[in-house]
């Protein structure tokens, strides 16, 4: 008799967006993102990190500091810009994104470019930012679809 109690496709790809954030090396915020075509066949995944060749030891990862540029936040590349950059795809036309953290005002503008038509986010819990509340802005106008992912409260056990 077949299986029933598989996961879904959605807690399938975010479980992947999930893995993917434990590469990231920052302290506070660990994001993941994975981009997924209508094939339902992995297209890219990324994490949030410096931008490849820098030393990553020797780069600031604080939050505050004297100046911003004591800070992590003009040098490391968020989650879902890595994805849209490591694909392996062309074309990420209707591809959709299932993302830790719902996306910046940034990445929206990314996302929008590279054809992305549906997010799929974990936690929004800088929903009342203006870099958040522009994204939605920016998705809505362009017809892209964000929705919460639901976790079916099925356990999840890996078994090797």
């Amino acid at each position: 008799m077949k299986r029933t109690d598989h996961i879904s496709w959605d807690e399938y790809f975010m479980g992947i967006a999930m893995f993917s954030a434990q590469r990231s090396k920052d302290s506070n915020t660990q994001v993941g993102a994975c981009i997924v075509n209508s094939r339902k066949k992995i297209v890219a995944v990324g994490y949030n990190g410096m931008p490849t060749g820098c030393n990553d030891d020797d780069m600031p990862w604080e939050r505050t500091g004297e100046t911003p540029l004591d800070t992590k936040y003009p040098f490391v590349c968020h989650a879902e810009l890595n994805a849209v950059l490591n694909s392996n795809s062309a074309d990420l036309y209707g591809c959709t994104l299932y993302v830790t953290l719902f996306p910046c005002n940034e990445c929206a503008k990314a996302l929008i470019q590279a054809g992305i038509k549906r997010v799929v986010y974990h936690s929004n819990k800088y929903a009342d930012t203006d870099s958040v509340k522009a994204s939605m802005i920016l998705f809505e106008r362009c017809g892209v679809t964000f929705q919460q992912y639901e976790p079916s409260g099925k356990q999840i056990l890996l078994e090797l």
